[in-house]
């Protein structure tokens, strides 16, 4: 039985392989369980990672800061491609606001340790060392760390306190404050999770924007004997023909097709725009022209051919080559209308119009391969990754910091895989992965990151906590975690009437905690806590790191 106690005790990949499948395991089967109707979900990895590291089932340190740093960032990276193509019109619809709410998380976390160093006496650099745990953020107790050490120049080294136990006591919480936090919002204010989902999603994508089709008699004069493009220049709102009925001949609309007057046109347009699109042409007829195909028919088409990507629907010029119509175009669950502005993206799905000919030549060019969607692109996947790795590298030098300011591995990876996805095509790199991978990604990354930390942290978890101040650290962290977090959270809510599913990923990216995304996330049906969380991360980074070592700077 030798065998069976070397893959248990000797520190092997096979030893660590185990430890880590038995903690996902017992962490994602624990966390279904409700305690009183809450469950933390895969969240609870991070508990079960404490309770093995708490009776010796661990690894190799190296490997293990490896695994949690890699885990991180295969987390971030999936959430970047994931939120990309949408995340620059939200930023600009609510990025402002947002901000300045993790801003102020941020200021009256770091007030908060303030206060209870004066209130209690603790030792600030210690306090500083609980504050970054109660906030997740191990960049920031690294510059503390290295501020405490530039100031303490002289000292004892038995004189100097080890702040990263308060960082470890304090971190669990940590995790488990955010997340109660967006429960207490939740059940104080009675909130409806389908029903944020939903007006989330009305917000991003209004009704009256998507497309509607709507047949109309030309009975307008100033229309009569001119062309398509004629008539639809002057217009204000977009919109497509896709059909003309002329003399009983059902016929394929281009740019250049007279209208006669009689004609039944069949027009794609935005909801809110067809009372103003019939107005403008005639009235609306009865007759159903998608009914009365004739020699034409409607397709929906992927677009999966890389030549095609980042390049906009009117450049192709497929209506003028083909004689088809795009009327609306599917993408990531949302109807568009098929502008020539609109720039083409891995996955998309053409709603074409045209004979059966034309239908086959323009799906050659556009692709239509499900196969090539389920091809994973693992190149631009890991030059982005690489790229990240670099740029959250870089030191951005603060003049009166002691120690320069990075983004990290989580920061870097989570902005390069933004603009690549949103930007990739430029490049000729295609990052689309289907919904069902990106998921897979993300989870295999959060477990093995709050494996990590668990397993990492339960060696001197329970000591600490039990011996000398680790119950004061912990309630002192609880503090620092949840009242910033349940003031902003109320006040977005309240007086902001912010959308819930985007306060639980502001208060997730407050405190740069990838495991209580995770949990947002598990709870929306919607994207909204991801972008949320991407539009504030890059900034409470920054301001993480520079609170943790302001300070110690100024009040050591």
């Amino acid at each position: 039985m030798n065998w069976l106690h070397d893959l248990i005790f000797q520190e092997t990949v096979a030893h660590t392989i185990l430890i880590y499948c038995l903690v996902v395991v017992a962490g994602v089967f624990l966390g279904k369980i409700k305690f009183f109707g809450i469950s933390l979900g895969i969240t609870f990895v991070l508990f079960a990672g404490i309770t093995a590291g708490h009776f010796g089932l661990s690894a190799n340190h190296k490997v293990i800061e490896f695994i949690r740093d890699f885990g991180l960032i295969l987390f971030v990276f999936s959430i970047g491609l994931q939120v990309g193509p949408g995340f620059f019109s939200s930023f600009r619809k609510g990025g402002l606001s947002l901000n300045i709410l993790a801003m102020t998380i941020v200021l009256t976390g770091g007030l908060t340790t303030l206060i209870i160093h004066f209130i209690t006496g603790t030792s600030l650099p210690m306090l500083v060392g609980v504050m970054s745990g109660a906030v997740t953020n191990t960049p920031g107790l690294g510059a503390a760390q290295q501020a405490f050490a530039q100031v303490s120049e002289g000292m004892q080294a038995g004189d100097l306190p080890d702040i990263a136990l308060g960082y470890a006591v304090a971190y669990p919480f940590g995790v488990l404050g955010i997340i109660l936090s967006m429960l207490i919002v939740k059940k104080s204010l009675s909130v409806n999770l389908n029903e944020e989902a939903s007006r989330y999603n009305q917000l991003q994508n209004p009704t009256e924007n998507l497309p509607e089709k709507v047949s109309i008699q030309i009975t307008n004069p100033h229309i009569f004997n001119k062309t398509i493009s004629e008539t639809s220049d002057n217009l204000k709102f977009k919109m497509v023909v896709s059909r003309v009925l002329h003399n009983g001949e059902l016929n394929v609309a281009s740019s250049d097709t007279i209208l006669h007057e009689n004609d039944i046109i069949l027009v794609v347009t935005q909801k809110g725009k067809i009372t103003e699109v019939i107005s403008e042409f005639g009235t609306e007829s009865e007759m159903d022209l998608t009914a009365k195909s004739g020699r034409l028919i409607t397709r929906r088409i992927l677009v999966t051919n890389q030549d095609v990507f980042g390049k906009k629907l009117g450049s192709l010029r497929l209506r003028t080559k083909y004689n088809i119509n795009i009327t609306r175009v599917y993408r990531a669950g949302i109807e568009l209308l098929a502008s020539p502005q609109l720039r083409l993206q891995m996955g998309d799905r053409l709603t074409i119009v045209g004979d059966e000919k034309s239908m086959e030549t323009v799906t050659g060019q556009l692709g239509n391969s499900i196969k090539r969607l389920n091809e994973p692109n693992l190149v631009p996947i890991f030059l982005g990754i690489l790229a990240g790795v670099v740029i959250g590298s870089i030191p951005f030098h603060i003049p009166g910091i002691v120690n320069p300011i990075k983004l990290g591995l989580a920061g870097g990876p989570l902005i390069v895989a933004i603009l690549l996805s949103k930007y990739g095509y430029k490049f000729s790199l295609v990052s689309y992965t289907t919904p069902s991978a990106n998921l897979m990604i993300r989870e295999i990354g959060i477990v093995l990151f709050l494996a990590s930390v668990g397993i990492a942290s339960g060696e001197k978890f329970i000591s600490t906590l039990f011996s000398g101040d680790g119950f004061r650290w912990m309630g002192y962290g609880a503090i620092i975690t949840l009242f910033p977090l349940i003031i902003v959270g109320f006040v977005s809510r309240i007086f902001l009437k912010k959308n819930y599913l985007e306060i639980c990923g502001l208060l997730s990216g407050s405190m740069t905690d990838p495991p209580a995304l995770a949990y947002a996330n598990s709870i929306a049906q919607s994207e909204a806590p991801s972008v949320a969380y991407a539009t504030v991360y890059p900034l409470v980074m920054f301001l993480r790191i520079f609170i943790a070592q302001l300070l110690i700077l100024l009040f050591v």
